[in-house]
């Protein structure tokens, strides 16, 4: 079988190993990439603090089975996410390191289960050229080191996809048929869209009805109880919730299950509240860009594709489940990029074939060295405004922080990866196009994930606003916030009161002035646009800038006279959260 242009350059005897000394080889490299930055940064906004806090509390206060944070139940997500990184708190006593470990560790194993499809299905080759596909799309190794839950659900629906593909190209083999199943149920109990793998079915179910002799063995009558297997793993977590809700039997308890249960699934998808975006969402702002260059390289071995799919109807399988899954989360009005992560998997697997083979197109490898020029001057270009003040750098750094050093020190950072794309384009010139653009990414990304997180550490986490609140109160005080962020309660040093995350403005503002009454060396924190009508923000002291946002501090002496009493009494408040840290 002739070289493939991607992997051409590699040492021959690295193809010379055992499948499973190969698979070890991609494993350690991609554990490198995936694991170098650990332990170097803090849970950054929006989402990372939360589940982070989330995960600390379930370890402070022993209560697993439902989500707290700051307090007070947290409904927006099943708990399985949470539960991992609480586990991973609980096993190395380090939240900065636990937070991230969950979706590492999944995306390890995403990048394994790829290979070995690749290399059961064609060759240990192919299986190669999918993992280094799948690294290559800027998407997976940003979630890959993120704590956001999709990482994690599309490890589950990449081990379902597995188990259904293992099942109905390799198989008979029901037992991963049935996990394939059970894996949806852990996906939908991550984050309800565990079931996209049972999309693939629609294909399937297509081509066999065209050639019935395809899946005689496989596409049987036993295929209807695979569902069971994935309520089974749902009930696992469902029933026990609904049980102990049922036993509480409180108003924000019965507020939970259904929260969780009705508005965070259906209806959130049907008509959703955030994130609104045309329909193109996708296929114009999100593809073509975080999975670059996969699209550009679909359309340059299109030819041999619609070979290869002639002779493995498997990749149209691949290729028609990718298009559902787009089409799922396109038809839902709320749409974030990452939503269709779970998709990137197996796009790699299906354009590896061709890959491992044929050349692209002639237009693609120079238009790729031009899209790599063109980066590699942007990036030095804007290294170079930075070094220089440009007012617009300047403006966007100012929401994170006045210190000009900050811009310097990331424009040098910006210029440093530039070169690191100029230079390999001149080292790496006889080098294949693509193989170009990986050696740059990864080492770039090394780049990023060491003193990229040394940089923007102090500018995303609210160190600055609480060590400078900490500075002007007793060290017994405690702190409130309106409006709260959990990154807030995540670092704070003292003992931190939020007034309910599902309050409205004004009787958040009402609670905060009736607990600031009843509560001694009490301070409140305030975004300083907000229009206060319980307190006078005149006297405030500035506490600087976090998250594009301007903070006050308020004490008793900022109270109005009298405040209308709130609707209902909410006050919760979290002792010391900030001992992780220590």
């Amino acid at each position: 079988m002739p070289a493939s242009p991607f992997v051409r350059h590699l040492p021959e005897y690295v193809f010379n190993l055992s499948r499973n000394r190969l698979l070890l080889v991609l494993l350690a490299f991609a554990a490198v990439m995936i694991l170098t930055g650990i332990g170097l940064r803090s849970p950054w906004p929006a989402d990372e603090p939360r589940f982070a806090e989330v995960a600390r509390e379930m370890v402070a206060s022993g209560n697993w089975l439902i989500p707290m944070r700051g307090g007070e139940l947290y409904p927006d997500k099943p708990p399985v996410f949470m539960w991992s990184i609480a586990l991973f708190y609980w096993l190395t006593g380090s939240l900065k390191v636990a937070f991230l470990l969950p979706n590492a560790l999944c995306s390890l194993l995403t990048l394994g289960l790829v290979f070995d499809l690749g290399a059961r299905l064609w060759n240990p080759r192919t299986g190669t050229i999918a993992v280094l596909l799948l690294m290559l799309a800027p998407q997976f190794l940003i979630q890959a080191q993120k704590a956001q839950i999709d990482a994690m659900v599309a490890c589950w629906i990449t081990v379902a996809c597995y188990g259904l593909i293992r099942h109905f190209f390799t198989g008979p083999a029901w037992g991963w048929y049935f996990a394939a199943w059970a894996f949806m149920g852990l996906g939908i109990i991550t984050k309800g869209v565990g079931f996209l793998p049972a999309f693939m079915l629609i294909p399937i179910l297509v081509l066999g009805l065209r050639n019935r002799q395809l899946f005689s063995d496989t596409l049987t009558w036993r295929c209807a109880l695979g569902p069971l297997a994935m309520l089974a793993v749902v009930a696992a977590w469902l029933i026990p919730m609904v049980l102990y809700v049922n036993s509480l039997g409180t108003e924000e308890a019965l507020a939970y299950r259904d929260n969780i249960l009705f508005k965070q699934t259906g209806e959130r998808y049907a008509d959703s509240w955030g994130h609104i975006q045309p329909w193109h969402y996708y296929l114009t702002s999100v593809i073509p860009s975080l999975w670059f260059p996969l699209p550009l390289l679909l359309l340059g071995l299109l030819r041999p594709m619609a070979e290869t799919i002639r002779q493995r109807p498997v990749i149209m399988v691949l290729l028609a489940w990718i298009v559902l899954v787009i089409v799922f989360f396109s038809i839902s009005p709320g749409k974030r990029g990452v939503y269709v992560l779970p998709a990137l998997p197996m796009l790699a697997l299906a354009i590896a074939p061709a890959l491992s083979t044929r050349q692209p197109a002639r237009w693609f490898p120079p238009i790729l060295t031009g899209l790599h020029l063109l980066l590699a001057i942007a990036l030095i270009s804007v290294g170079i405004m930075a070094w220089n003040d440009h007012p617009g750098l300047v403006k966007k750094v100012s929401d994170y922080s006045q210190d000009p050093a900050r811009l310097h020190e990331a424009g040098t950072l910006v210029f440093s990866v530039g070169m690191i794309w100029l230079l390999s384009l001149g080292v790496f010139w006889r080098t294949e196009a693509l193989g170009r653009f990986f050696i740059a990414l990864m080492v770039s990304w090394l780049l990023y994930t060491t003193w990229g997180y040394r940089i923007l550490e102090p500018l995303r986490t609210p160190r600055n606003i609480l060590a400078a609140a900490e500075q002007k109160i007793p060290s017994n005080a405690q702190i409130g916030m309106i409006d709260f962020k959990e990154q807030f309660i995540l670092f704070s040093r003292l003992d931190f009161t939020h007034f309910s995350y599902f309050s409205n403005r004004e009787q958040e503002e009402r609670n905060a002035w009736l607990w600031m009454s009843k509560t001694a060396d009490s301070y409140l924190i305030v975004e300083d646009h907000h229009d206060l009508r319980c307190f006078t923000d005149k006297g405030a002291i500035f506490l600087g800038t976090a998250h594009r946002e301007s903070y006050l501090l308020l004490s008793d002496k900022h109270m109005e006279p009298s405040c209308a009493p709130p609707k209902k009494v909410e006050w919760f408040t979290t002792p010391t959260p900030g001992d992780w840290q220590r």
